[in-house]
């Protein structure tokens, strides 16, 4: 899209979309087939693996690192500084090298809904569920949906993206049929 920001360092894969007012700054890797939609920032050397969707307004802030087939939805945000200052101790204007920036890593397939906020440093595990307004302060475990302010678990979601039932002390998707066991609080492929 000419309307786009895309800083001629940038690495954009085959068959990636980016739309109209989206910036994509330098040193940014941006995986095949991934779609940045309409006003979304991608932060200076942020990493999205392929097939990832960044929706409209999300703002990804360096040094995130998205896996494969993420899904960031509309307005998202993914933080970067832990002690958010404008200006130093002694009342400067801070500058690039007074602070060290940090990232939010997203494991494959999770998804992040709606303008949630995940304060780096936080880990969102592969397949997990971020529910919509939520605030995630801590990592989130593989295939956790979480929800609220702060984000707690609430359920556990297979990579169809629906909450799984139990049953016969397995966790099944009702989509796919695929069961998972809970080992100490992680899931995995029974």
């Amino acid at each position: 899209m000419p309307s786009a920001d895309v800083d001629a360092r940038a690495l954009i894969g085959d068959g990636t979309s980016v739309w109209h007012l989206a910036q994509i700054r330098e040193y940014a890797r941006i995986g095949a087939e991934c779609i940045v939609g309409r006003g979304a920032y991608i932060g200076t050397g942020v990493k999205l693996g392929d097939r990832c969707k960044v929706q409209n307004s999300a703002l990804i802030y360096e040094p995130a690192i998205l896996g494969e087939g993420v899904f960031i939805g509309p307005g998202v945000v993914l933080t970067n500084d832990l002690y958010p200052r404008a200006i130093t101790e002694d009342g400067r204007l801070k500058a690039a090298t007074d602070w060290e920036a940090t990232g939010v890593t997203i494991g494959r397939g999770a998804a992040i809904g709606a303008r949630a906020v995940c304060v780096a440093p936080v880990t969102i595990g592969d397949w997990a569920t971020v529910a919509a307004g939520a605030v995630v302060t801590r990592d989130v475990p593989a295939f956790a949906l979480v929800a609220g302010v702060p984000a707690r678990q609430i359920a556990w979601v297979g990579p169809a993206g629906r909450k799984l039932e139990l049953r016969d002390g397995r966790y099944v998707c009702p989509a796919t049929g695929t069961e998972f066991i809970e080992t100490e609080g992680v899931l995995s492929h029974a």
